[in-house]
């Protein structure tokens, strides 16, 4: 079976929520999703909504949800060891290991932000509070969006992708091998675009697809990947169980956004209507319509007051009950889109990525945990093969150590192990003291473990305990050297030792300073004017 006509096939399956997403569209943002003949025609036929809430809560909403996923400013992963491996390994190589895991986390987080894959993943999950569904595509120049009318899917019962179709319009020109039959199959057409399919389907632990044009597969088009490293993610918002599509947010609140419209709508026009004023002449007044109408401000015209009169539209009652409903469906709605909310601040601080995730699954439910299944994970797996396909990071052997990616609500990054860490010895010196801190706690691990929280290379920064060492007997040699020249100037100032009074005075004197001077200077060249004398025999 061609791509195409599976296609086809699955479409039918898809319009119930292609319908929904179409009209929660115009509610909010119309350009999120097309019909098949506004696509072709482009945007000239979209309507603009009366009221701009849908549009803002949808724009929120998402900026909200990106915040939460990956944040700018803060790490939102962590890599750590496998826990049945954690028996087997040495503490110390463990330490080891969670500074060499910050180090590949800086490396992702640097190669996340010299792409535009924010810029991407922030389109999928304004499609995803619209429309309920959007699929990512990993390839090697990047994130690719497909909209709910681009592709169609199919999941088991477990809510798995068995397959999946998209269908995407593509120059002629960048197909030379099928030139010859798109150009006698497109001739009425006078179309330079053709439409190419990619289908993907699931083979037990991996994914294989290709392309199609007219029923052909374009040459070197097929690829596969492991279901751990798939590039294709599918994202749902909600999920309904046995259907292998998700619900919206704004499908969620689509009565309440209808209201809105319609008010809204009714307000604007008639506040038009009531904004114009119309004078009319009694048809017995001497006062004539053409001389008033050219009447400039302050001129002196003959007539009549009684006989000029001003239409006006009394519906101030009217608009008062009306704008009244407005502002009770523009509070649920900003409640419902978590406008009310928003917090303006130039550096997001991993407190309020916190906090954020933590309003995402109060007013959201296990939104934010699909998303991380769904989504975060599946991303991060990915982004790390590329990167050591790439030979941008080690390979880690999996039968020594398997990292685990974990993300979300379970793991705010290091940001969080580096909080608990801090509030751990400071709880232990309040409640202890300094001193059995001290005795405790190992100050070299803990500014390891410090230093790994925080993503920071501790290579020539922190000093070795051989170092440490060294630099400790090189201590206590001074201080010996330094009592010794102290000894020598007390016995020194002692009456016993005045030359005037003790005549062997001056010869202690001289044999304490030249045992100190020889101490000083071993290993040093004699003075100058000195001569060695050369051995005998």
């Amino acid at each position: 079976m061609s791509a195409k006509t599976r296609y086809d096939s699955l479409a039918s399956e898809r319009s119930q929520f292609l319908s929904i997403a179409e009209e929660a569209a115009k509610l909010t943002i119309p350009y999120i999703i097309r019909g098949e003949e506004e696509f072709m025609r482009g945007a000239k036929n979209l309507s603009t909504p009366w009221q701009s809430v849908g549009a803002k809560g949808v724009v929120t909403l998402a900026a909200k949800l990106q915040l939460a996923l990956v944040p700018v400013n803060t790490s939102f992963f962590k890599l750590q060891v496998n826990d049945a491996m954690l028996g087997q390994i040495d503490p110390q190589i463990k330490t080891e290991l969670d500074l060499s895991f910050a180090k590949v986390e800086k490396t992702i987080m640097e190669s996340i932000a010299a792409s535009d894959d924010r810029v991407v993943i922030h389109q999928a999950l304004k499609h995803l509070v619209v429309a309920g569904n959007a699929l990512i595509f990993m390839g090697k120049d990047g994130l690719k969006l497909f909209p709910l009318h681009r592709y169609v899917i199919e999941r088991d019962g477990n809510g798995n992708v068995i397959e999946i179709v998209t269908k995407e319009k593509i120059s002629k020109k960048l197909l030379p091998e099928f030139e010859d039959d798109l150009t006698v199959q497109d001739e009425s057409e006078h179309n330079d675009n053709v439409d190419v399919y990619t289908h993907v389907r699931r083979d037990n632990n991996r994914f294989l697809w290709h392309q199609e044009v007219n029923d052909k597969i374009i040459p070197k088009s097929v690829s596969k990947a492991p279901v751990e490293t798939t590039p294709w993610l599918p994202l749902r918002f909600n999920t309904v169980d046995g259907e292998p599509y998700g619900r919206g947010r704004v499908e969620e609140f689509m009565g309440d956004l209808k209201s809105l419209e319609a008010l809204s709508q009714a307000i604007t026009e008639g506040s038009a209507a009531a904004a114009k004023v119309v004078f009319v002449v009694s048809p017995s007044s001497t006062t004539k319509p053409q001389t008033l109408a050219a009447a400039g401000n302050g001129a002196i015209v003959q007539g009549r007051p009684d006989d000029i009169g001003v239409v006006q539209v009394g519906k101030q009652a009217d608009f008062a009950t009306a704008y009244q409903m407005i502002q009770t469906l523009e509070k649920r709605l900003s409640e419902a889109f978590l406008i009310l909310s928003v917090r303006q601040s130039e550096r997001t601080t991993a407190e309020e990525v916190r906090m954020t995730q933590m309003e995402l699954e109060q007013q959201l439910g296990g939104l934010f945990s699909l998303l991380t299944i769904e989504f975060l994970v599946p991303y991060l797996d990915r982004t790390l093969h590329i990167l050591q396909r790439n030979k941008q990071l080690p390979k880690i052997p999996k039968d020594v150590v398997r990292p685990q990616i974990v993300a979300g609500v379970n793991a705010l990054g290091r940001g969080q192990d580096q909080q608990s860490l801090v509030t751990f010895a400071q709880t232990l010196a309040q409640t202890m003291g300094p001193e059995v801190m001290s005795k405790f706690l190992d100050p070299a691990e803990y500014v390891k473990r410090l230093a790994a929280a925080q993503g920071i290379d501790v290579l020539n920064l922190v000093k070795t305990p051989e170092t440490m060492q060294m630099e400790k007997e090189e201590q206590m040699q001074q201080m010996q050297q330094q009592e010794l020249l102290k000894q020598a100037g007390q016995f020194a100032s002692s009456p016993m030792m005045d030359p005037s009074k003790n005549e062997a005075a001056n010869e202690l004197i001289k044999e304490q300073k030249d045992r100190l001077t020889d101490g000083n200077n071993q290993g040093e060249p004699p003075a100058e004017g000195g001569e060695e004398t050369p051995p005998e025999g």
